[in-house]
């Protein structure tokens, strides 16, 4: 390979740590728009908690010129000489479950500004197959004056990284590679070999590695809406449901999944993605819209329980104190994206509780913008609660003393399974 540089659009949780994987071996530009983000991460601190504030100043430089390490900026002037370019923005859906690729486009226009003859773009966003070549594709070239797979190529190697988890970081998690070109296939492939060390899979062609990323998310979405269902079937039989996938897992090939809330960037966005495109070609999912509708609603029917389970304890339910323990959308993790925790929070709410939040994790600012709902990182002392519902396993709540923080005759519901105490009701 030729001299290479590169740029990595958008620091957040995927970004990130690939920008930090990428500059112990290559010079790269951390871009993002948001300038407070930047500041924060120039002075050497993650608040996303993906990567420690050792390993990040260990690969921090002071500016864009170096032989490696990491500069992160704003300016789109750094990113004028990078060979690639690493796009890893979100993509959302809307209130109607539709995609939205504004981040793609914008970031693509970005890209294109300051894209070069013989440059690369890499796409790590999930999408639909055929994003990257149909949407992506022409934003670049109209941005930029230059001509696809002539002057500039692209690659898409879709992001795995699992947020909150130490032990599969992005370096010891295979990576699905591809290209607009074999050529290029070839490079983009042995740029992530380079510093990949769980290996690479160079997949034949972008839409491949597309569909490839989209289907794993929604595989695990299926299986984790069959066990939210057998909870519900269980819960009206009186079988507990843990007893029972403990007992099933005693076979050498039952999947493992556990019932819950299913939230967080990937698995509640992306079967939408796949969905949407089938429905273009005129095929309606059934199996994987049936899973998300399940999913989706899991929110509404844990409130539902809890309010059942007070009901039959004769606690008044208007005026009703609650403790919601954990609002990230999975535990020992700061990431609030598509909690599914604010779904229970708004179908208690619809009954006239008070609802206090306690999350040691989360950023109460971030909830506040996102969510408009306030959080506190300490339980407040001078409360007994009428309900306390777990929603998410975060480590600290291990430890907590339920009886000493109840009512009387408060209920414990247990949304992960989680508690070895006495609880009133779990999925």
């Amino acid at each position: 390979m030729s001299r290479i540089k590169i740029g990595v659009i958008g620091l957040g949780y995927v970004g990130l740590p690939l920008a930090r994987l990428f500059a112990t071996k290559y010079p790269v530009i951390g871009f993002d728009i948001n300038e407070s983000r930047i500041q924060e991460l120039q002075s050497g601190t993650d608040s996303t908690l993906e990567v420690s504030d050792e390993i990040l100043q260990g690969v921090l430089v002071p500016g864009p010129n170096m032989e490696t390490g990491l500069f992160c900026s704003n300016n789109l002037d750094d990113l004028k000489d990078c060979t690639y370019y690493v796009v890893t923005v979100p993509t959302p859906v809307d209130s109607t479950n539709r995609p939205i690729l504004t981040p793609l486009y914008k970031s693509s226009e970005t890209v294109g500004r300051v894209l070069k003859k013989g440059d690369t773009v890499i796409y790590e966003s999930t999408v639909y197959p055929g994003v990257t070549e149909d949407e992506c594709v022409p934003v670049l070239e109209k941005a930029s004056g230059l001509k696809f797979n002539e002057d500039f190529f692209v690659g898409y190697s879709p992001e795995r990284i699992n947020p909150g988890d130490k032990e599969h970081t992005v370096e010891k998690i295979l990576k699905v590679t591809s290209g607009s070109t074999p050529e290029v296939g070839v490079n983009v492939n042995e740029l992530y070999k380079s510093v990949i060390t769980a290996g690479t899979h160079l997949a034949p062609s972008i839409k491949v590695a597309e569909a490839a990323k989209v289907i794993e998310n929604s595989q695990r979405d299926i299986n984790i809406a069959f066990v939210n269902e057998l909870a519900k079937i269980f819960n009206l039989m009186g079988i507990d449901t843990h007893d029972v996938l403990t007992a099933a897992g005693t076979k050498w090939n039952f999947l493992p999944f556990k019932p819950g809330l299913v939230g967080g960037h990937c698995i509640g966005v992306d079967p939408y993605y796949l969905a949407q495109k089938a429905q273009e070609y005129g095929y309606h999912p059934e199996i994987i819209l049936a899973g998300r509708r399940m999913n989706d609603g899991m929110g509404k029917y844990v409130a539902s329980e809890v309010i059942k389970l007070m009901v039959q304890k004769d606690i008044r339910i208007k005026g009703a104190n609650i403790l919601v323990l954990g609002i990230t959308f999975k535990e020992n993790c700061p990431d609030v994206r598509n909690t599914k925790t604010v779904d229970v929070i708004s179908n208690l709410s619809s009954y006239g509780t008070n609802i206090i939040i306690h999350d040691p994790w989360a950023s109460p600012e971030e909830v506040s913008h996102e969510y408009n709902l306030s959080t506190f990182k300490t339980i407040p002392t001078n409360k007994k609660f009428d309900a306390i519902v777990l929603t998410v396993a975060h480590k600290e709540f291990l430890s907590l003393n339920f009886r000493e923080l109840l009512s009387t005759e408060g209920i414990l519901y247990d949304v992960k399974g989680i508690l070895k105490t006495e609880v009133d009701g779990r999925l």
